[in-house]
């Protein structure tokens, strides 16, 4: 008998939703949508059509990977964030919602005081955080610093297809080590390192385990090493008032200010997230 997309829609539904996996509804939309090659806008619209048992075995074939562990935003080969649809592949980790607390707080600072500011963005990944930026403040520019040259390739194609133009470029260098001479000076510097102990990789959930990339995750043995060569190396191409934002895991935060305040940065404060906890961490030159 003929299926809908409305039958396909519901069938992944239940099946997403018999495994667990919390956003089911969601995922449930994205996944069909992305297998039978139609826009969210397209699917709701055709949702009463007739499909066919091609599209019936894509979206087979993707569901039972999902199950598996596989992340939806790898399977589909995007993710939002902060309003904006990003690339990702398992070069670069997801983009995630707490990191866009990231964006607002530099937003907050740097908005009616340096409106064309220079931002680095350090450990950069998929370049979500600086796409972000570059949309929210349309006058700054942006630099794109991370390790991987698949990663900084992601950062490439989502800096085009959210049309930042020649206002973001990317460099390729190790945050745990001097930066290039020729990078030059910054309002701000944001970034959202690794920053799991190493010891705790393996109690990661599966889907983080065993899919994004670890040498995004690991912050060393005590999960701080990239804050302390963060700040080390790096806070020298600060401009005098600007700022160093970083992105903390649960529990760091208190650590991460006495860096700061020890290093001699100024204003040091932190924002919280949705669940009250310290997530973004500021310090000023």
């Amino acid at each position: 008998m003929p299926k809908t997309y409305n039958d396909l829609y519901l069938a992944t539904r239940t099946a997403l939703k018999s495994a667990g996996v919390e956003a089911y509804a969601l995922e449930a939309r994205l996944l069909v949508a992305y297998a039978v090659g139609k826009t969210k806008e397209e699917f709701v619209r055709d949702l009463r059509l007739y499909t066919s048992d091609e599209n019936e075995q894509k979206i087979a074939a993707l569901l039972q990977r999902r199950i598996a562990g596989e992340p939806l935003a790898y399977l589909i080969g995007e993710w939002e964030f902060h309003g904006l649809p990003i690339v990702v592949t398992p070069d670069v980790l997801i983009p995630r919602r707490d990191t866009e607390l990231l964006v607002t707080t530099a937003k907050e600072l740097l908005l009616g005081r340096k409106m064309d500011a220079r931002i680095l963005d350090l450990c950069c990944g998929s370049g979500c955080i600086a796409c972000a930026l570059g949309h929210e403040l349309p006058a700054t520019k942006l630099v794109a610093v991370d390790i991987s040259a698949n990663a900084l390739e992601i950062a490439r194609e989502n800096f085009a297809s959210n049309r930042l133009g020649s206002r973001a470029i990317c460099i390729q260098a190790d945050a745990t080590s001097s930066p290039p001479m020729s990078i030059g000076q910054f309002d701000m510097i944001v970034s959202n390192p690794p920053y799991i102990a190493s010891a705790e990789i393996m109690t990661l959930d599966a889907s983080v385990r065993d899919y994004e990339p670890i040498w995004a995750l690991d912050g060393g043995e005590d999960g701080y090493r990239f804050y302390k060569a963060i700040i080390k190396y790096w806070k020298s191409l600060l401009r005098p008032g600007g700022f160093l934002l970083f992105e903390v895991g649960e529990g760091q935060a208190a650590t991460v200010k006495e860096m700061l305040s020890s290093a001699g940065f100024r204003a040091v404060g932190s924002r919280l997230d949705t669940l009250n906890i310290e997530r973004v961490v500021i310090g000023k030159m």
